[in-house]
């Protein structure tokens, strides 16, 4: 494949991975992002207690780690793909393997940020985003298709 060719499928991936490397800054801590999501928290929540409302901070800190490793699954299973049809395990297990050792150097970047520290646990969460990418992409290219082979009758909405 020639290098037009291959950055056609890779450029969305490389600049998604570029954003999740900015995203491990200083400027992304938890003691930055609580100055926004704690009072935005506590106005949608006022009875809710300190405690809860740090509790839920850190979930949507999670939940992120998880949402950014969903897109970036699915990016770097598009590059995998290249333009070829279908699905093919040895192509998730390529994005799979792309995506941990990206997560994996996003930590070891933390670890040189002083307001940030690499985790384990967050590897593991960052892989869990694109596991589930692998698995929304395959049940989805299932669904598309059923859905082809049903009947045009028994479609919904036609």
């Amino acid at each position: 494949m020639n290098p037009i060719n291959w950055l056609k499928w890779w450029w969305p991936a490389l600049v998604w991975a570029a954003a999740i490397t900015s995203f491990s800054t200083d400027a992304f801590s938890g003691e930055h992002t609580s100055r926004f999501i704690l009072p935005a928290l506590h106005w949608l929540f006022p009875m809710a207690r300190l405690e809860t409302l740090e509790f839920a901070h850190f979930v949507m800190r999670k939940a992120a780690h998880i949402t950014e490793y969903f897109l970036l699954g699915l990016l770097l299973l598009r590059g995998v793909r290249a333009g070829r049809g279908g699905w093919r395990m040895e192509w998730t297990a390529i994005t799979m393997a792309i995506a941990a050792v990206l997560a994996a150097l996003d930590e070891l970047h933390q670890a040189f940020v002083p307001s940030r520290g690499a985790s384990m646990r967050d590897v593991l969460i960052d892989v869990c985003g694109a596991a589930i990418a692998q698995i929304a992409f395959v049940a989805a290219m299932r669904l598309r298709a059923s859905w082809r082979a049903a009947p045009a009758a028994a479609r919904p909405g036609e």
